[in-house]
């Protein structure tokens, strides 16, 4: 099973035609992100045969030169932002890995999905592209991978990830929640929640490679 097999029935749609007809005007008219060439880079990157871990995000980072298609990810010349600044504190106290590249890339090769649930965004506007459709069509891959898969491990970190969870069946797969990683909720319980250690605990009873963070 490939992303091509899976998403054909969804890409062959009406509503997927409309969709990318919006997304192609929001690009012509406006300065948007990620580059165009870069919004289904998510999926280029972690093919569906090797997806081992799933981690939901909101919407792509709105700067100039941030967003690159991985959920809080960004490109390796801009300041790291907040969000995934406290995450790779976490990182270090959850396993000791002292991380700077900011770029995501190595995860995602590993089979970790890093999937926003709106794939685009328009200039400084975050939130901007909600209304176009786009969850449609990631909640049918979240859904998607939990039908077709066993053993992943879904990451909802913060509430509007959490809404996912009605896509998962948690009976096949092991579902991560805590707070979110921005500052304003990072101390409501997404510090100490070990989510790295978790998820390679699972793999590894699983037989699983686990993944090198």
């Amino acid at each position: 099973m490939d992303w091509k097999t899976v998403l054909e029935p969804i890409k062959n749609s009406d509503y997927f035609e409309m969709l990318w007809k919006k997304v192609k005007e929001e690009y012509a008219t406006a300065k948007c992100f990620p580059p165009k060439n870069q919004i289904f880079r998510a999926l280029e990157l972690t093919p569906f045969e090797k997806i081992k871990v799933v981690i939901i995000g909101q919407d792509p980072y709105h700067n100039d030169y941030q967003a690159n298609g991985l959920c809080f990810s960004v490109s390796e010349n801009v300041a790291t932002p907040p969000s995934l600044k406290n995450i790779f504190t976490e990182l270090q106290d959850d396993l000791g890995v002292v991380r700077t590249k900011k770029e995501l890339d190595d995860w995602a090769e590993q089979g970790v999905l890093l999937l926003n649930a709106t794939l685009s965004v328009k200039a400084h506007a975050p939130n901007s592209h909600k209304d176009l459709g786009w969850e449609k069509f990631t909640d049918f891959i979240i859904k998607e991978i939990s039908d077709q898969k066993e053993n992943v491990v879904f990451v909802l970190w913060g509430a509007f990830a959490q809404k996912k969870e009605e896509l998962i069946d948690s009976s096949k797969h092991f579902i991560i929640k805590s707070a979110h990683p921005s500052p304003f909720s990072v101390y409501r319980g997404f510090y100490g929640s070990k989510p790295f250690s978790k998820i390679n605990d699972f793999l590894k009873s699983k037989n699983l490679e686990i993944i090198s963070w």
